[in-house]
């Protein structure tokens, strides 16, 4: 199958979420060409905002290739959204739980079906305190070897300004007119894994390239160079960048 047809549910999400973005904030969309125009491949994204999946959704759909996230389980259940997100096919994730293999199998089954997989390797909004991508999750790397489907880096800025990560209210701040960016780099060089077996310092490896595929494409936006040391959250155990106090904040400054 070369390549899925946008279908019903996500022609009437773009219906009813394209005219508002575009009203509400710039477009600054990059690197169109990178995502494949037939057969399956896998995006990798930062995260940064709980706005950010719908600016990266309007610009893959404006390619014609939309993605399938995958997207924790209950989302599924709640009302009006858990029915777009059933309607669109994005791909529930069970955590810690004897389901949790099913996205993987989902995600794979997708690919070689000629679809694109979505990921957010870092598998939550960033903590670093300067939103730099974080460590990422092996979800990604995993599917990528058992599909040597090409994988294509997205950056991501701008929307966390309209919808800061971790503030206390989620009131949007849409005035002044902020711009949303995306931008799509060249795929991810992987070809000397591919046939060996998926250990989990591979699979750590592979990640580590992703994530670094992903950040030198911020680093071009932001025009800022990123930190030497990427943050590891799980091993960093810091409170969230709403959380930190203020003489915490006085030292980061």
């Amino acid at each position: 199958m070369s390549r899925r047809r946008i279908g019903f549910w996500y022609r009437l999400a773009a219906i009813l979420v394209k005219p508002l973005l575009r009203i509400f904030f710039k477009q600054d969309w990059r690197g169109m060409r990178h995502i494949p125009a037939a057969g399956g491949f896998i995006t990798v994204v930062n995260h940064n905002s709980y706005l950010d999946p719908l600016s990266y959704a309007h610009y893959q759909y404006n390619t014609g290739r939309v993605p399938r996230f995958l997207a924790k389980n209950v989302l599924f259940q709640r009302g009006m959204v858990g029915r777009f997100m059933r309607g669109t096919r994005q791909i529930p994730v069970y955590r810690e739980s004897n389901d949790a293999a099913d996205a993987f199998r989902a995600a794979v089954a997708a690919v070689h079906q000629g679809e694109c997989v979505a990921f957010y390797p870092e598998g939550t909004l960033t903590r670093d305190p300067a939103l730099w991508p974080m460590e990422g999750k092996t979800g990604a790397a995993r599917v990528a070897m058992a599909t040597r489907a090409p994988v294509i880096p997205v950056a991501q800025w701008g929307a966390h300004e309209a919808m800061p990560p971790y503030a206390k209210t989620r009131r949007l701040r849409l005035l002044p007119r902020k711009t949303l960016i995306v931008v799509a780099g060249d795929p991810v060089d992987l070809e000397e894994f591919y046939g060996l077996e998926p250990t989990v310092e591979r699979l750590r490896e592979i990640t580590d390239r992703i994530m670094e595929a992903i950040t030198a494409l911020l680093a071009e936006v932001r025009q800022e160079t990123p930190p030497t040391e990427r943050f590891v959250y799980r091993r960093t155990p810091q409170p969230r960048p709403d959380q930190r106090s203020t003489s915490d904040k006085e030292k980061a400054e």
